[in-house]
C-alpha cells in the first residue's frame, strides 16, 4: 500500500468514533480501498509529506547499516520519493511495491533506477532471504491488525538473517475505525507504541531503535499526527 496515514474520526467529546461490531466489512462499507485513495491523491501525497525530516533521518540510519548494492524491498513505495529515490541513488537495488497504479507509474518515472510492481503486498510471493532489508513506511494503516501482524511475519522471512527492517506508523490504539485522510474516507487500524514494538518483535525482528515525532502534513486538511519509526534487525 502507498505510504499513508489517517487519524480516526472523533465524536464531539474527542473520543475516537469506534465502528460497530461486524468490522470485517468496514473497509468496503465505510472507506475507500487503498488503491482508490492513492490513485486519487497521486503527487499531492508526496507534496504533503515531503517535508518530514524524521523520514529522511530514518533513511540515513538505514543507509548506515546497508552493505553496497543491497537488495531492498520498499513496501508501499508510493511515488518513489523519498524512500526509493534515496536508496537507489546510494547504489542499492530497490524493488518497490504499491497497490496504486497511479502511484506506481509516478514512481517508475521519478526513480528509473528502481523496479516498481503494482500489486497487493499481501498476495505477492517472496523467496526466503530474498532481501537484505525491507522498508515499511506508513503502509500498514489500511490493513486490519491481524493482517499487519501476518504481513510483518512474511516480510521477516523474506529478509536475510541479520538483515534490516525500518517500519513507520501512526501509533494510535484503534481497530477498523473510520477516518478522513486528505479528504478521502478510509478505515484505519493501528497499535499503540509499545504494542506495535511487540508486534514487530514477535514477527522476528530485534527492535534496536525507536523514534517518535509529531508531524503536520503540508496540506489544507493536514493536522498534527504522531509518527513512530522503528529500526530492527532480522533475528
Amino acid at each position: 500500500m502507498s505510504e499513508h496515514h489517517g487519524q480516526p474520526a472523533e465524536r464531539p467529546d474527542g473520543v475516537p468514533a469506534e465502528e460497530p461490531s461486524g468490522v470485517p466489512a468496514a473497509h468496503e462499507a465505510h472507506g475507500l480501498s487503498a488503491a482508490t485513495v492513492f490513485d486519487a491523491l497521486g503527487a499531492e501525497y508526496e507534496r504533503a509529506f515531503a517535508g518530514s525530516a524524521a523520514h529522511r533521518a530514518s533513511l540515513d540510519r538505514l543507509l548506515a547499516h546497508l552493505a553496497p548494492g543491497s537488495r531492498v524491498l520498499d513496501v508501499g513505495s508510493g511515488t518513489g520519493v523519498p524512500t526509493a529515490r534515496r536508496l537507489a541513488a546510494a547504489g542499492h537495488r530497490v524493488v518497490g511495491v504499491d497497490v496504486s497504479p497511479v502511484m506506481s507509474a509516478l514512481a517508475a518515472r521519478q526513480v528509473p533506477d528502481a523496479e516498481f510492481r503494482c500489486g497487493d503486498i499481501r498476495e505477492l510471493p517472496w523467496a526466503d532471504g530474498e532481501f537484505d532489508a525491507v522498508c515499511v513506511y506508513f503502509s500498514l494503516l489500511q490493513m486490519s491488525r491481524g493482517e499487519q501482524s501476518e504481513l510483518l511475519g512474511r516480510l521477516a522471512r523474506a529478509v536475510k538473517p541479520g538483515g534490516r527492517l525500518v517500519v513507520a506508523t501512526v501509533p494510535v490504539d484503534v481497530a477498523d475505525v473510520s477516518a478522513v485522510f486528505m479528504g478521502q474516507p478510509v478505515v484505519v487500524s493501528s497499535f499503540g507504541e509499545e504494542e506495535f514494538a511487540s508486534v514487530v518483535a514477535g514477527a522476528g525482528f530485534a527492535v534496536e531503535e525507536r523514534h517518535s515525532v509529531l508531524f503536520t502534513p503540508d496540506h489544507p486538511a493536514g493536522t498534527p499526527e504522531p509518527h513512530l519509526f522503528l529500526h530492527g534487525r532480522r533475528i
